[in-house]
């Protein structure tokens, strides 16, 4: 394995896409076929009238080989591509949401292993606004409330996002290419752009309470074998200074954490999308930081904007300097009473999350 610096060389590739580049292009959207989708509705329903446990069904128990071609592709989108792809076609607004949930899931499933989101263990997780905190409030849980959210990487090789209904209003996603993003530091800051290769102190409490230590120590970029990977988001950094134990930033830092919002703040590198019922976003964290605009919800409680999320791990493994990104322990820590582990449960939201 080797290692490298790309410090004095821009990343080239089709992950190293910018959103003015995109904008007017439809080949990162894959529309399925009729027989994909009569394939992923039927087995959708066989999946919510079996009820298998969450936990334990694989996809040898619900195979896809209408839609193994697409799916194919979608994989080589994530690892060699532009690192996401959007899938649409599914007519959610026929579903009852555990159909939904399950199309998703056997997706997810043939994507890669579904990973706990939270200490109950719960495999499908929620974006749906159950308070009306805004990300000023250090109590704000990031996919309960309305505001807008920073650039930042998930906890997992691939987050998948499912909408089941958008907002009245905003809520859009929107995606930064890692590599366009420190092409874009290399070329106006040279001198900065060697930090994203050290080591930052990341706060792991304020992310999970249950967490082993208040912090870990990840760089922003590996390069191994010419595999370029990110993993960023200031907030938790900034915020693992408040503990006395973590090194001060230098000004260097300050400044390179000063400089990327700004960047992605230009409209150019962004790609923003609005997702339609039925869209499901697939993305790499080590090729895109994602987030999300303010969006305001339908007075309506049952069309409130609401999205499943799914972590995975790929099959594929990624070539990734030593201790890079945030450590997951979530895989083989203890199930805390309140799981939800059949699809049925698992896509009602905890309506007191967030509160």
């Amino acid at each position: 394995m080797t290692v490298t610096t790309p410090g004095l060389r821009p990343v080239t590739g089709p992950a190293a896409w910018t959103g003015a580049e995109l904008r007017g292009r439809t080949d990162w959207v894959y529309l399925l076929t009729e027989a994909e989708i009569a394939e992923l509705e039927a087995a959708g329903r066989r999946f919510v009238t079996e009820n298998p446990d969450l936990r334990t069904v694989t996809k040898d128990d619900y195979p896809l080989p209408v839609c193994a071609d697409g799916i194919a592709r979608w994989s080589n989108d994530l690892d060699r591509g532009r690192g996401f792809v959007l899938v649409r076609g599914l007519r959610t607004e026929l579903y009852s949401d555990a159909v939904s949930g399950a199309i998703f899931f056997l997706l997810g499933l043939h994507l890669g292993v579904p990973m706990p989101q939270n200490q109950h263990g719960d495999l499908l997780d929620h974006v749906v606004a159950t308070s009306n905190k805004t990300m000023d409030d250090p109590e704000a849980l990031p996919s309960r409330v309305r505001d807008k959210l920073e650039f930042h990487s998930d906890s997992s090789d691939v987050v998948g996002l499912i909408c089941l209904r958008g907002a009245a209003s905003g809520g859009e996603s929107r995606l930064v290419s890692g590599a366009a993003l420190y092409n874009r530091v290399l070329e106006l800051r040279p001198d900065l752009a060697p930090l994203m290769l050290e080591p930052w102190y990341w706060d792991w409490y304020k992310q999970d309470h249950d967490a082993p230590s208040r912090t870990y120590v990840s760089p922003m970029v590996s390069d191994v074998d010419g595999v370029f990977s990110i993993y960023a988001g200031g907030s938790m950094i900034r915020s693992a200074q408040d503990y006395d134990e973590v090194p001060r930033l230098t000004e260097a830092q300050r400044e390179l954490l000063d400089l990327i919002p700004t960047l992605t703040a230009d409209d150019d590198l962004p790609l923003d999308m609005q997702f339609q019922p039925g869209d499901i976003q697939w993305l790499l964290n080590y090729a895109a930081l994602h987030s999300r605009r303010e969006f305001v919800d339908y007075p309506v409680l049952q069309k409130r904007r609401h999205l499943l999320r799914l972590w995975l791990r790929r099959h594929e493994p990624r070539p990734l300097v030593e201790g890079f990104g945030k450590p997951v322990t979530a895989d083989t820590a203890p199930v805390q009473e309140g799981g939800a582990f059949t699809i049925g449960d698992a896509v009602i939201p905890k309506e007191t999350w967030g509160l």
